[in-house]
């Protein structure tokens, strides 16, 4: 048949509906790789989907933070989505190495949760600290009290030690009873600590603190003002000394210059040379869950 008239029919002959296409299940949408708890957005990074918080304010560009929840972007609110989307491609191998730091940080938190019984152990001053309930109070501190003893080993083998810390409490103590009498020890020893410390570094600094404050903050390790007041975590008392002293060498250095700018760092690598070491130790070792 002659195109022409082919095509005349077709204006004059009704519409034939589509053949139907057999369908099979709609397979479910994946759920992303990384979701922030307030995700409001989605972004494909490669081969990971990641949901993410996204919010707008008063800010000169577009900022990106990773925390245990996850991703989270703020951006100025000139800023079109496809900028955004830009910027987080730009940035991918970063967020994903963050995440993922997160995520594994996360899992080792989870093993170091403490059950608060007899026998329990966690870390002290980057050693093991073996809890172990003495209802006869056979010390003399009040409370609780650190001991060392010696463990037995084989005839081949070196004499080695441990830290016990007896507790003055029943066998029949709560969890609760046992967990609140180590954190008060362990605020005691981090007071005591911390106070050495600062005054070991502040002179060398030629700086004064005039205050020391004990923090419980989930994340923050450490706060300093120009009042010479310097608030730090007692829970930084998990970690070695060479951490602490960072902790300390960090805050006090902000007594000096009050920012992060290369002269602070500088600063900071007076009192601790290693301090990039001690800080990437600071961000990778988990500490126990006091929950």
């Amino acid at each position: 048949m002659h195109p022409l008239l082919r095509f005349t029919l077709d204006l004059f002959e009704p519409n034939q509906p589509p053949a139907q296409v057999e369908k099979g299940p709609v397979a479910p949408k994946k759920a992303a790789d990384f979701s922030h708890p307030q995700a409001n957005r989605e972004v494909s990074l490669g081969q990971t989907r990641v949901a993410y918080a996204f919010n707008r304010g008063q800010r000169r560009s577009i900022g990106f933070s990773v925390s245990v929840d996850g991703l989270a972007v703020r951006a100025p609110k000139w800023v079109t989505l496809r900028d955004v989307d830009a910027a987080l491609q730009a940035k991918a191998s970063w967020i994903l190495r963050k995440l993922h730091d997160s995520r594994e940080r996360q899992t080792r938190l989870a093993d170091q949760h403490i059950v608060w019984q007899d026998g329990a152990e966690l870390p002290f001053l980057g050693q093991t600290l073996t809890l172990r309930l003495d209802p006869e109070h056979r010390f003399g501190a009040a409370g609780a009290q650190l001991l060392t003893e010696d463990v037995a080993a084989a005839p081949d083998q070196a004499a080695q030690t441990r830290q016990v810390l007896c507790i003055s409490l029943s066998r029949q103590a709560t969890p609760e009873q046992i967990r609140d009498v180590v954190q008060a020890w362990l605020m005691r020893q981090a007071k005591r600590i911390f106070q050495e410390r600062l005054d070991h570094f502040a002179p060398l600094l030629g700086v004064q603190w005039k205050k020391l404050s004990l923090s419980n903050a989930g994340t923050r390790w450490g706060s300093a003002r120009v009042d010479g007041s310097i608030r730090l975590n007692w829970r930084l008392v998990h970690f070695k000394m060479s951490v602490l002293d960072y902790v300390v060498a960090h805050e006090l250095s902000h007594l000096r210059v009050m920012d992060h700018s290369p002269r602070f760092w500088d600063t900071v690598r007076t009192l601790v040379p290693d301090y990039a070491a001690q800080r990437a130790l600071l961000k990778s070792e988990a500490v126990p869950r006091w929950d």
